[in-house]
């Protein structure tokens, strides 16, 4: 009896997109957090303003260098990216400008991992970002601090 195997899909590609009040200072604080990099989209969009594909008012000065006023990525430094485009093509978090406020907990969040000895650290270091501590959970499953970012979505370091 013969077997036929079907190669497996390639994995899918994603970034998480957080909607926000303000981009550009989400993306501040979360590459400070992170430690990631705020991508560089200037080229790509003198290009598409060049175009006539995407109006000036649709951009910002981001930084000292032309960037998305409704969009801004961060990215983990050492991970690939578009050198074309300036997208990242790993981890990634990308905050899109929204109308509405956040009224409600978060579905999703992130979990940052400082382990044990660092936590107490990066908490105070994330609070010096504009972050606030929410409140401290020990359970026999782990010990973490939920914290809110500067506007408001729920995050962990443990």
């Amino acid at each position: 009896m013969s077997e036929t195997h079907e190669a497996a899909p390639a994995p899918l590609h994603f970034k998480l997109v957080i909607d926000c009040a303000d981009p550009q200072a989400q993306a501040d604080f979360w590459a400070a957090a992170l430690h990631y990099t705020a991508e560089d989209n200037g080229a790509f969009i003198e290009r598409l303003l060049a175009a006539g594909a995407l109006p000036g008012e649709a951009t910002v000065e981001f930084h000292g260098r032309l960037a998305f006023r409704d969009l801004v990525a961060v990215r983990h430094p050492q991970d690939p990216f578009d050198a074309d485009s300036g997208t990242g093509l790993g981890r990634r978090l990308l905050f899109q400008r929204v109308p509405e406020a956040k009224t409600a907990k978060n579905r999703l969040h992130l979990d940052v991992h400082a382990g044990p000895e660092r936590r107490d650290a990066e908490v105070e270091r994330l609070t010096a970002l504009g972050a606030s501590v929410l409140r401290e959970v020990k359970e026999p499953s782990g010990q973490w601090v939920v914290m809110a970012d500067p506007e408001g979505n729920e995050f962990c370091v443990q």
